[in-house]
């Protein structure tokens, strides 16, 4: 899912691993910065304070990694408010990049637009208030 913060990318996936979580199967959300996080303490040890100068290189090759291992047999939905040709921001190296995006827009795209449904929310409920 892709959409500007606020637009209603996580509610659904959250939803949607709690409905496949009753049904039997494992479910396991994190937001990306925490799953980075995991992924370079165990690669260095659990000495994250060295990997960071690395981070560039090291957080795309590990979530690279979970990917591939992941992609035929396990769904993996992600939410970002940066569109992926921004993602080159967080993930330096081009190819890499590239071979993330590849793993993600294999299965299905929802862009979630930029209207912020709690602003959207609010607004109304004070038109409803100013006319009423």
């Amino acid at each position: 899912m892709i959409g500007d913060s606020g637009t209603g990318k996580s509610h659904p996936l959250i939803a949607l691993g709690t409905e496949v979580a009753m049904v039997g199967f494992r479910v396991k959300y994190v937001l990306a910065t925490k799953l980075v996080n995991e992924l370079a303490e165990a690669a260095d040890e659990k000495q994250l304070t060295k990997t960071i100068a690395r981070y560039g290189r090291v957080d795309a090759e590990l979530l690279f990694q979970v990917l591939t291992e992941g992609e035929e047999k396990n769904s993996v939905p992600i939410a970002s408010n940066e569109s992926f040709s921004g993602w080159t921001k967080t993930f330096t190296d081009p190819r890499l990049c590239a071979a993330i995006v590849d793993r993600l827009t294999f299965g299905n795209i929802i862009e979630t637009g930029t209207d912020a449904y709690r602003l959207a929310t609010t607004r109304a409920r004070a038109e409803q208030q100013a006319a009423g």
